[in-house]
């Protein structure tokens, strides 16, 4: 195991924020392009690690640690190891927390005509027989920043499927030789770092071969897994024509597991790490964690209490006075008075928790009908954000908003809150309801979930929360991008989980979730 994946495991002030023009006086940041990077570096006074890369980004800068030192641009992961010219720095890149933000994917696009590696048809296209250069085969990757992600059916599928919408011609079509049917789901590229907290590998858990829930067993399982999605990333993406090299999956494995990434600097706060808070990236390699640390549901092995107040990072400038009449430190005193707000409103705030598949239907819970928990329930990692137990969970992003197809109103009016992509519906059949047991059930989605990979009907639309750090970076939000900005994903969670936030409210969460 590469040495740099250790560092994480050791056993409401009335003042208003400034017009964003009022801002950049207050900001003295210098500008250097980049090109490996894909956005404008920023540098901050002072020392800084030398593996720490700086970029503006919406509401300030995102930093990304190496631990081992300056970036090697010439490793493994920045080559093109398959046959159409991506590498895995095509989809996952350090301004964007190492995923992709659609602001950045529409450049490239202009920039390129359609030509960059981003776009191959096998799956940076709405379907695989795209028009090279035709922004309308591109269409869900370059609005909702999409990746299309086909599996088979799985032969011992409990369920079937039937196709209800197809817009693009490629819901579901036949397996070759006669396989199962392949059903194409759509789905962000999720960032290849921070990933010594993860629980479980992508969104449906098809990539956790060896199970991360054991403290004694962590690193060496998350190294074989991590490997093997390398593997199938170059093989499937970059449609390698042979499969790369124990060393060379070795290098990409390594480099990632030296990843960190986090806000570091807040356009109206400051820096993220000042007056006792502890954001950034540095402080984040340094975070303990083991698999099942403040688990929600009771099962922390070492015996813990699950705390609901789990974010701690500004938990310092919760109570931070009044500046000596400076008004740059006023103004930034006050706007981390809003960031520490939205911290403790993260884990006080009640959530109406129903009809959530993972939870509701949960034995270990008692199979409630509706409890009240709140927005650590599902995201109890300690100042990270994930759930360190694999927990896949449907809170409904994955249902259809088409008229009359989603029968839960408070799902229908989260769903509204938000700018859903338009995707193909699928009618599953076959399956009992989970909340009515022996009731049979039929149901709608845009994305059966980890069921594309068990074949269970308890699977269905259930899929990991990930990690909530750098999310500023890395718009838009969700699975399915289906959230274009964090107060669309705010409004989402008020709507869809009776939480009655106040606009204070909302406004200090967005200004929490920024700042991670």
């Amino acid at each position: 195991m590469n040495s740099r994946a250790s560092p994480t495991h050791n056993p409401k002030a009335p003042f208003r924020p400034a017009p964003r023009r009022a801002r950049a006086a207050i900001t003295t940041l210098a500008i250097a392009g980049t090109a490996l990077c894909g956005g404008a570096r920023a540098d901050l006074p002072g020392a800084a690690p030398q593996g720490l890369q700086l970029f503006f980004d919406r509401t300030g800068i995102i930093g990304t640690l190496d631990v081992a030192g300056p970036v090697n641009e010439q490793g493994a992961f920045f080559q093109s190891l398959g046959t159409n010219g991506r590498t895995c720095g095509t989809c996952h890149v350090a301004s964007q927390a190492m995923s992709v933000s659609t602001t950045q994917i529409q450049l490239r696009f202009a920039q390129t005509r359609g030509q960059d590696p981003l776009f191959a048809a096998v799956d940076g296209a709405n379907c695989p027989n795209a028009r090279t250069g035709n922004a309308a085969d591109h269409s869900l990757l370059l609005s909702h920043g999409l990746i299309r992600i086909f599996l088979p059916l799985p032969a011992n599928a409990q369920f079937s499927v039937s196709v209800v919408d197809d817009p693009y011609g490629c819901a579901m079509v036949p397996g070759a030789n006669g396989a199962q049917p392949v059903i194409s789901v759509y789905r962000r590229p999720l960032p290849t770092t921070n990933l010594n907290f993860l629980s479980t590998i992508m969104f449906d858990g098809r990539e956790t071969h060896v199970p991360l829930s054991n403290g004694q067993t962590f690193l060496a399982n998350l190294n074989t897994d991590l490997t093997q999605q390398a593997l199938d990333a170059i093989t499937i993406h970059a449609q390698a024509a042979q499969p790369p090299t124990a060393s060379q999956l070795a290098d990409i494995v390594g480099f990632e597991l030296g990843l960190f990434s986090a806000q570091i600097y807040d356009e109206d706060a400051g820096p993220l790490s000042a007056h006792g808070a502890t954001g950034g990236p540095v402080n984040l390699a340094g975070q303990l964690y083991y698999p099942g640390i403040n688990d929600s549901l009771g099962a922390d092995p070492t015996g813990a209490a699950f705390n609901p107040a789990s974010m701690t990072l500004f938990a310092a400038w919760t109570n931070l006075q009044a500046g000596d009449g400076n008004f740059l430190e006023e103004y930034q005193d006050a706007q981390r008075r809003k960031i520490a707000a939205g911290a403790a409103l993260f884990g006080s705030a009640p959530v109406q928790i129903s009809n959530v598949r993972g939870l509701n239907d949960n034995a270990a819970l008692g199979h409630p009908s509706t409890f009240t928990g709140t927005c650590t329930t599902c995201h109890d990692t300690p100042n990270v954000g994930n759930h360190s137990f694999p927990l896949p969970l449907d809170i409904g992003t994955g249902h259809s908003a088409l008229p009359s197809l989603e029968p839960d109103p408070n799902i229908a009016a989260g769903l509204a809150e938000l700018s859903m992509p338009n995707l193909p519906v699928y009618l599953i059949s076959g399956c009992p309801n989970p909340f009515n047991p022996g009731q049979p059930e039929s149901f709608y989605t845009t994305d059966p979930g980890k069921a594309l990979i068990s074949g269970l009907c308890s699977d269905f639309n259930r899929g990991k929360g990930p990690i909530l750090r750098g999310l500023a970076a890395r718009a838009p939000y969700f699975h399915n991008g289906s959230a274009a900005d964090l107060n669309e994903l705010v409004n989402f969670y008020n709507q869809r989980f009776q939480m009655n936030l106040t606009e204070e409210q909302k406004e200090d969460l967005v200004a929490f979730l920024n700042s991670l």
